[in-house]
């Protein structure tokens, strides 16, 4: 066991050898996506900037001046796509949320840090255009997933003057984490993941939010119980480094692992789902 050992961060991170099972759990995802794309009032694949993969989709709630929830997918940064998470929108939309989910170009065509950038743009959207998406611009919440936990929490961090004179200095007031990553150093040295990420040092070091200055917002990071010791580890390394008062959630949520657990953000009766809501203003 070592943060150098290659074979041993390959076990630790490849989770898709780990969960023999997710061709079955990404299969679910798309049909229950596409299940609700069909039943919810949407707006599919709006620009948010001009460069490839600047789109998202928008799942309004019933009621205008709504909270917004954005969520960003996983993948490692170089898979999977906003169009397989729309089955996240349909309980926060029941729940009186409008739901923002944004794509962005995906590793080796860009880096991480351009994907980062993406995101900060994606946010700048949603609060420049209420009407667009009926929500109310003072509360936003990004929820993300896996390398989406990774950018969620890049969210928060974020210097939001310096991406427009004209944003909030806390555009992003919360974010919630879930399955994060927050130190890229053990990804930097991760076999099946370095020649599409192409990560260095110095990227490492503007990447890992768990060594940036504590944020002024909050953030809630969570992760499975049964996952990886890798995972477990990056879920508690965030709270270590930033403090109970920026992250007074860090918790792992029993029987789940590092795909299932995003079926607790989109259950209303799970805890998961309930800290979003929280997040929101709505607990």
């Amino acid at each position: 066991m070592s943060l150098t050992d290659p074979a041993w961060l390959d076990v630790q991170y490849n989770n898709r050898a780990r969960i023999p099972e997710h061709p079955q759990i990404f299969a679910r995802w798309a049909e229950s996506s596409k299940l609700a794309r069909e039943r919810l009032k949407s707006t599919l694949d709006i620009r948010y900037g001009d460069q490839p993969g600047e789109t998202l989709d928008v799942f309004p709630a019933a009621q205008p001046g709504a909270p917004v929830l954005v969520f960003i997918h996983g993948g490692y940064w170089r898979s999977l796509d906003k169009s397989d998470h729309s089955f996240l929108a349909p309980s926060f939309v029941d729940a009186g949320v409008t739901v923002v989910v944004p794509n962005y170009a995906l590793c080796p065509s860009v880096t991480i840090e351009a994907i980062a950038l993406q995101m900060t743009r994606a946010l700048a959207w949603v609060w420049r255009n209420p009407g667009v998406h009926s929500g109310d611009p003072n509360r936003i919440a990004v929820a993300g997933h896996s390398a989406g936990g990774h950018l969620a929490a890049m969210m928060l961090s974020c210097r939001w003057k310096d991406v427009g004179e004209d944003l909030p200095p806390k555009l992003v007031p919360g974010a919630l984490s879930i399955s994060g990553l927050y130190d890229l150093e053990p990804i930097r040295n991760t076999p099946f993941l370095q020649q599409d990420l192409q990560l260095t040092p110095q990227s490492v070091k503007r990447l890992s939010p768990a060594f940036f200055p504590r944020p002024r917002g909050t953030l809630y990071t969570v992760a499975g119980i049964n996952e990886s010791d890798e995972f477990l580890r990056q879920n508690q390394l965030i709270r270590d480094q930033w403090g109970p008062t920026t992250v007074p959630v860090c918790e792992t949520i029993p029987g789940r692992h590092h795909l299932d657990v995003l079926h607790d953000l989109a259950d209303p009766q799970a805890r998961l789902h309930e800290l979003a809501l929280r997040l929101l203003g709505l607990r």
